[in-house]
């Protein structure tokens, strides 16, 4: 008799064919139904769980043309192949973050299935979404940020299963992260292409009071500026952002990328003429916009391998995905 049984949830979003695909899934990662191992018939399927043959039958179907389990004629279903279940935990979903998890999802083996969630620096939908997650799946990457009790909650994780990815913090050296520096690389980024940079009466970095992004960002920047005797300005309200010929802003939001171009329209100023801009966070569109924006960014294709080889290759992984400044029109 199979060791599988199966319960609908009745307070579930997910329609019943696809509670049983999850159910099945999750029950060959966990080991609990191995490779060879035959699963209940439609009929019982039927008559434990009250579902409809309709129902069991679009599971099944599905499932085979995953190639997850198989059919033998008289005999029934039988788990064709082990399958890996990944839970993927990202802050939000960007530009960038979907060439990350396009290549996330193109480096994995065909057996590995992931589900996607969002935490949008909240803390209590972190801790929920992640408690509800635990023992259900393989491997376990997740995008930190920077609350005090983010720690507590991803050590709930066994080490051996979580991948930090994207912001290092809170990480550890038991840890596995694939990661990019927000410091270090900005001022050597800079200091690469200082003669650009100087050409600017000022440089402004736009950090708007809506963003996450690190911190640390504004002290290099900040270094950066002292040590080349460069006029430099962090501007905290997005509200008083008012370009003026001579300037170049560095932004760390898209919103505000999009409220700049605004006013370059309105005041008739040339990006990389009058006024020069440097994006950060690499996105598909930004070659094109505008004859091209530079962009501080790290290889978020890379970081979407390396997460990959982690679920694949189930080894410890620190690896720091470079960061570089690419420079287009508008500078």
């Amino acid at each position: 008799m199979s060791k599988f049984h199966f319960r609908i949830d009745p307070t579930s979003n997910q329609l019943k064919f696809q509670q049983l695909i999850d159910a099945v899934t999750e029950a060959i990662s966990k080991n609990l139904l191995k490779v060879g191992d035959i699963l209940p018939s439609v009929n019982q399927l039927c008559k434990e769980s009250e579902l409809s043959r309709d129902t069991v039958f679009k599971a099944y179907a599905e499932l085979k043309n995953r190639g997850t389990i198989e059919s033998v004629p008289n005999k029934g279903y039988f788990v064709a192949k082990a399958t890996t279940k990944v839970f993927l935990f990202l802050d939000t979903f960007k530009a960038y973050k979907e060439v990350l998890y396009g290549s996330f999802l193109e480096n994995l083996p065909p057996n590995v299935t992931v589900d996607l969630h969002f935490h949008h620096y909240n803390i209590n939908v972190f801790e929920t979404i992640l408690k509800e997650s635990i023992g259900k799946y393989t491997n376990y990457i997740v995008m930190n940020f920077d609350h005090e009790r983010v720690p507590e909650i991803i050590n709930r994780i066994p080490k051996n299963k979580l991948l930090i990815i994207d912001w290092r913090i809170h990480a550890n050296e038991a840890n596995s992260a694939v990661y990019q520096d927000f410091g270090e690389t900005l001022y050597t980024s800079f200091k690469s292409n200082i003669a650009l940079i100087s050409k600017y009466k000022r440089f402004i970095y736009l950090y708007p009071e809506f963003t996450y992004h690190p911190q640390e960002s504004i002290t290099y920047f900040n270094q950066f500026c002292q040590d080349h005797q460069i006029p430099g300005e962090v501007l905290k309200d997005s509200k008083k952002l008012d370009i003026q010929s001579g300037d170049l802003y560095l932004m760390v939001s898209d919103r505000m990328l999009a409220r700049f171009l605004d006013q370059c329209d309105q005041k008739e100023l040339t990006p990389g003429q009058e006024v020069g801009v440097i994006s950060y966070n690499e996105t598909p569109m930004k070659k094109y916009v505008k004859n091209g924006i530079t962009v501080l960014s790290t290889d978020f294709e890379l970081m979407g391998r390396k997460a990959a080889e982690f679920v694949t290759n189930s080894q410890p992984i620190h690896f720091c995905v470079p960061t570089k400044l690419t420079v287009r029109q508008s500078l």
